[in-house]
């Protein structure tokens, strides 16, 4: 068949999410909170023509390559259904996703480099491909053994999470707040450099956590090199760590946080949970399961599973 060869990124290093097309048999693209496209929608209400190619030129049988550096792929895929609209996508790792295309994904035993720039200089977050080893790599794949997965079952979509029914009250200022500055502290034109890390800690992190009850004593800013620590009682000490908290620029990518804050609790020799930040969004690793995610919210997108994250940063 004449099919076309396409790369889509699996999302930078600091916030990849190539994990979930392969879960959910997808391909992502963003900007999605401007809603679904059509074809009476201008590209500008996209940031340029991403969303249309994607929507309008991608075909169903064409190759997709899940891109995850310059010139390195993880995976395979088949597209198989038409364009579609799914908000259950739109918070994946802080990107909004909505624009989705159903594919049968083929994980690669080991992520695949091609040549100097053959993806391109500067790869695109969805293009389609025309270099000749590249589009030869992807046939070739597709038809050498074992094809099974070219006709498995897709795995189901995510069902949407509901939003947060009721904002605690204690709560409710600080995530007015984060819905009344996202928007201007992401427009770089507006108001010029993004804030610092200390900035996130002052204005968001530690306002979250005096709301959850903590007092400014249990409250420790830049405490043996940890970014914010919260203490179940006095003294500070290691014993009485609570919470260690790691802090990044605002959209910087929480996840890729993670092994620095383990690093932080390794030194404290104490199993202790871990909460990743950019002041709107947080992550909690439970420290006895190791490291394992267990709650997450965004202030500035709430849904009902923030709730979970709320009681847990509660103070007892």
């Amino acid at each position: 068949m004449n099919r076309a060869v396409w790369q889509i990124s699996g999302g930078p290093v600091s916030r990849a999410y190539a994990e979930v097309f392969l879960r959910h048999g997808v391909a992502l693209i963003g900007p999605g909170d401007a809603g679904a496209w059509n074809p009476d929608r201008d590209d500008d209400e996209f940031e340029g023509g991403f969303v249309r190619r994607f929507a309008s030129e991608v075909r169903v049988g064409d190759a997709f390559l899940l891109r995850t550096g310059l010139a390195t792929i993880a995976a395979v895929g088949l597209v198989t259904g038409d364009y579609l609209y799914v908000n259950a996508f739109d918070d994946v790792n802080g990107w909004d996703l909505q624009h989705a295309r159903r594919v049968r994904w083929c994980l690669l035993p080991e992520e695949h480099a091609f040549a100097g720039a053959a993806l391109g200089a500067n790869p695109l977050r969805c293009s389609r491909v025309w270099n000749e080893e590249v589009v030869d790599f992807a046939e070739r794949f597709l038809k050498s053994p074992p094809t099974h997965w070219q006709t498995a079952p897709l795995p189901e979509l995510p069902a949407e999470e509901p939003p947060l029914d009721q904002v605690p009250g204690a709560l409710q200022g600080i995530v007015a707040q984060a819905a009344d500055l996202v928007p201007l502290l992401q427009d770089s034109q507006a108001f010029g450099e993004q804030p610092s890390e200390d900035e996130l800690i002052a204005h968001f992190v530690v306002p979250f956590l005096r709301a959850l009850g903590w007092p400014p004593e249990r409250i420790a800013v830049q405490w043996r090199r940890i970014d914010v620590a919260v203490f179940r009682a006095l003294p500070r000490t290691p014993e009485n760590c609570h919470i260690v908290i790691e802090a990044k620029r605002l959209g910087a990518g929480v996840e890729g946080a993670l092994d620095q804050a383990k690093g932080y609790v390794e030194a404290l020799g104490l199993a202790r949970d871990v909460i990743v930040t950019d002041g709107i969004r947080y992550r909690m690793y439970a420290g006895e399961r190791g490291f394992a995610p267990v709650a997450y919210a965004n202030l500035a997108r709430l849904k009902q599973p923030a709730a979970d994250l709320f009681a847990r940063m509660q103070r007892p």
